[in-house]
């Protein structure tokens, strides 16, 4: 596989949650809807998994709705609770560098009588309470600012948001996937009414999410059928992957502490010996409040997808971005939100390191990366050395 730093885009499985997830292919592949002994098993792993898992952000079990991944979630909570409260307002607001998920949400939501604004952020990529409080209004009935933010690793104040909306009776919904794993969770001292959470970034199996709904609030289902979660998401729960879930939830509640400081090693070394060796190179993000693994710089002169070009030359993988919308060939939206021109947000290179990240791996990093930016700033018209 050569050498992974693309921890953000897709996480492997870790292998004890593929031995946690295996019975449960073939010999306890009941559905939990059945009355008999074998779906008892599968109620039994079923109910076990929404307790740790509502216990790991700090909520009950039964706030816990398990979908079939982030983007549902988001769905879920977004759509689910306008539709369900529109006799209320028909207004919602999210922050400018917010999930593309979120952003083709609202769009969606524009074409069907509600009305979106987004909450401007600083050159770090924080919202204020300042810019939020002068976008609500007397029909404000959601709010949506993400945990913090996936490309460049801003952590949100999520408390202060929380409390402001709490005061006003405004729902608040956060797309925590980015924060799992790495930050502590808790809904009751943050305030959230809705979080978005995903099986993937805890290492766990692709294709399932979780959406933790407060208890006392109220959303439309999306998917209509048998009424499982609540009635909220139909369909029979895919029980090999809530297992895996569960599995997972259990080895970050043990193991994160320690893995944190090490991707905070790693993150802090990068960023120090760049900035310091490589002329004309930026940090993107926050410079404190940021992910404990997250580095995310700008290089005048060079192409992001030159730069991840070279770097898959020599077999290391690295993003320009967010993996969800790395197909256009536009600029990201959340460094154009910082006040980057087109140029400049077109020259970013993303490194999210994980769990099984070595030091070796950094060195290696640091050793290709001088030689990349020099070879591409040499070919490139629009980079001129200071003589």
């Amino acid at each position: 596989m050569g050498i992974y730093l693309d921890y953000q885009s897709s996480k492997p499985v870790d292998r004890r949650v593929i031995d946690a997830m295996l019975p449960y292919f073939d010999e306890k592949f009941g559905n939990p809807s059945s009355l008999h002994h074998v779906g008892d098993v599968a109620t039994e792993i079923l109910e076990a998994s929404r307790k740790t898992i509502g216990s790991f952000v700090g909520g009950k079990s039964d706030e816990i709705v398990f979908t079939s991944g982030a983007t549902e979630s988001n769905n879920l909570a977004i759509t689910g609770y306008a539709m369900r409260n529109k006799n209320r307002g028909n207004h919602i607001v999210i922050a400018e560098i917010e999930h593309i998920s979120i952003h083709n949400i609202a769009k969606y939501l524009e074409k069907n009588g509600f009305v979106v604004s987004k909450i401007p952020v600083d050159q770090f990529g924080l919202v204020t309470l300042e810019k939020l409080a002068e976008r609500v209004n007397e029909k404000t009935i959601l709010v949506s600012v993400g945990y913090a933010n996936n490309e460049i690793g801003t952590i949100q104040n999520v408390a202060q948001i929380g409390a402001f909306c709490r005061e006003r009776n405004i729902a608040f919904h956060t797309d925590a996937v980015a924060a799992e794993g790495l930050l502590l969770l808790d809904v009751e001292k943050d305030k959230i009414d809705l979080m978005t959470l995903s099986s993937n970034d805890l290492y766990g199996p692709k294709g399932l999410g979780v959406l933790y709904v407060r208890n006392g609030i109220r959303i439309n289902p999306l998917t209509i059928g048998g009424g499982q979660e609540r009635g909220l998401r139909s369909g029979t729960e895919n029980i090999p992957a809530i297992a895996g879930m569960e599995k997972a939830v259990e080895i970050i509640q043990k193991e994160m502490p320690e893995e944190t400081r090490r991707f905070q090693k790693f993150r802090d070394r990068v960023i120090k010996e760049v900035l310091g060796s490589i002329p004309k190179c930026y940090l993107n993000g926050h410079p404190t409040s940021r992910l404990p693994n997250n580095v995310h710089f700008r290089f005048d002169g060079i192409e992001g997808e030159s730069l991840l070009l070279s770097f898959k030359e020599k077999n290391i993988a690295v993003s320009t971005g967010s993996a969800c919308s790395s197909k256009t060939l536009e600029p990201s939206h959340t460094l154009i939100a910082l006040g980057l021109l087109h140029e400049e947000a077109h020259g970013s290179l993303e490194v999210t390191f994980g769990r099984f990240n070595e030091d070796s791996d950094v060195d290696a990093f640091l050793d290709t990366l001088p030689a990349i930016v020099k070879r591409l700033r040499k070919l490139s018209p629009l980079y001129k050395e200071e003589v």
